[in-house]
């Protein structure tokens, strides 16, 4: 009967392809998983109800939920002080050519790397704004702003909104797995496994400053708009750039440079702290640590900033919870990852997957994850939810199976990346189609042969590895 150990995963995959939604699909597994454990009408829904909150009481996980509130309120207040608007208003004035916009494009992901959307909001009204000087669709425009949005983000190791939660779905599935190995070590080692992050930076590279465009593709335009309206104002697009609100682009440009200042600051006071010196300092298991209290340090300053210089107190706390608030999405998604990983232990999941899948052979492990992965992620459109849903049973057959740790992630990495990038459903898609008035169906089309292209060359990629690892 060791079967139904798998059960809440069959469950989850089948429900989120069916809905269309990820959080419900996981409540809905945590739940099965509780009754599976305890058949008891009553017990069971306790059982699994105490599975998600054993997840959220778990330290390192309430770091990441203090990380990912703090810095999604961070984001707020740097949007109502104008900051967004700010750095759109100072690019729009100082950069007229393709070349220029271009590079802009590149260079600010250095300040604005922090989460996909947030690179989407900066840049793409920029881009909108400058689109009578750039030869060039807006569906491709917006394909080469999302080339580094996800393929960057997930490929940057420190202060994003995603390493709290990669670090996290890789610890869960070690323990599940009962494996041992530290969780942002083995997310290092992964980065240059991401495959398919890879190509569509070389492709989003190659577009913006080699291609050619004969006849640009314009299918994807949104032509139900009225035809007197400016199109390429920028004002107005998106919330964030609105009129109503000032332009300061050091309040964007500040509060982020702080963050990964103070985030390696920490990281390497943390190194100090356990003996270390030099760089060695810098690699600890103490960055979640560092990036709750860099991230919180930041906050508390520039609230105290803009009290002294800008805005009303009241103006400014609201700004910050409805910030936070915008980030409860993701974290009642992780609080349902960490439920079902409970469930799964409970219902001892790693010797199924010992017993079931040990005849696969090692090195088949990260093609097989990562074709399941792109699959799974194009019909649900959420990184976070493929890789919640993945990395568990992913590090798992690795484990059994012998194959390379940090390859296998790395695939289930890239594959969540595949759907934040191509799937229809995607916030980056919609975000990128709202503000160029796109027509999100036709643009996530335009984009899927690219995709396709650089999921084949990785799945490749995957597989010829495996006779060397």
């Amino acid at each position: 009967m060791d079967w139904i150990a798998i059960i809440p995963f069959i469950v989850v995959i089948l429900a989120a392809i069916w809905t269309k939604q990820v959080i419900p699909s996981l409540l809905f597994a945590v739940i099965v998983a509780g009754y599976l454990v305890d058949s008891h009408w009553l017990r069971g829904m306790m059982t699994g109800f105490m599975f998600i909150v054993q997840g959220l009481t778990d330290e390192n996980n309430m770091k990441i939920i203090i990380f990912l509130y703090a810095f999604s309120a961070l984001i707020g207040i740097v949007k109502v002080s104008g900051g967004i608007k700010g750095f759109v208003q100072e690019a729009t004035e100082r950069i007229d050519k393709k070349r220029g916009a271009f590079i802009l494009t590149w260079l600010s992901s250095l300040g604005t790397f922090s989460a996909p959307s947030f690179r989407i909001v900066t840049i793409a009204p920029v881009m909108k704004a400058m689109r009578k000087n750039i030869p060039m669709s807006k569906q491709e425009l917006g394909f080469v702003i999302e080339t580094t949005a996800s393929p960057l983000v997930v490929l940057i190791p420190v202060a994003t909104a995603f390493v709290g939660y990669m670090t996290s779905v890789i610890e869960l599935s070690l323990q599940q797995a009962n494996a041992e190995g530290d969780p942002y070590s083995l997310y290092i080692s992964s980065i240059p496994f991401n495959f398919f992050a890879f190509s569509m930076l070389i492709v989003g590279f190659y577009l913006s400053f080699f291609h050619r465009n004969k006849k640009p593709a314009t299918d994807a335009e949104d032509m139900s708009q009225d035809k007197g309206k400016d199109d390429d104002n920028w004002q107005d697009c998106h919330p964030a750039v609105t009129k109503e609100l000032p332009a300061k682009p050091w309040n964007l440009v500040v509060p982020l440079a702080s963050v990964i200042v103070l985030t390696f600051f920490f990281m390497y006071m943390v190194g100090v702290e356990e003996g270390e010196q030099g760089f060695k300092a810098l690699i600890n298991d103490g960055v979640l640590d560092a990036m709750v209290l860099g991230v919180v340090t930041t906050l508390i300053g520039f609230v105290f900033y803009l009290k002294v210089t800008a805005l009303p107190l009241k103006k400014i706390m609201d700004s910050l919870i409805y910030g936070g608030n915008e980030i409860m999405g993701v974290i009642l998604l992780l609080a349902t990852v960490w439920g079902l990983s409970k469930g799964s232990e409970a219902l001892e999941f790693a010797d199924t997957i010992s017993s079931w899948f040990g005849w696969i052979p090692p090195g088949f492990v990260a093609v097989i994850i990562f074709v399941v992965g792109c699959g799974l992620s194009y019909f649900i459109g959420s990184s976070w939810g493929t890789w919640g849903i993945l990395m568990p049973v992913g590090v798992s057959i690795a484990v059994v199976a012998g194959s390379s740790l940090p390859m296998v992630i790395g695939a289930v990495f890239a594959s969540g990346t595949f759907g934040a990038f191509a799937s229809p459903l995607s916030d980056d898609t919609n975000t990128t189609a709202g503000i160029l008035n796109l027509n999100a169906i036709k643009y996530a089309k335009f984009k899927l042969k690219p995709a396709l292209l650089a999921a084949s060359a990785a799945a490749v990629l995957y597989f010829g590895l495996s006779f060397f690892l």
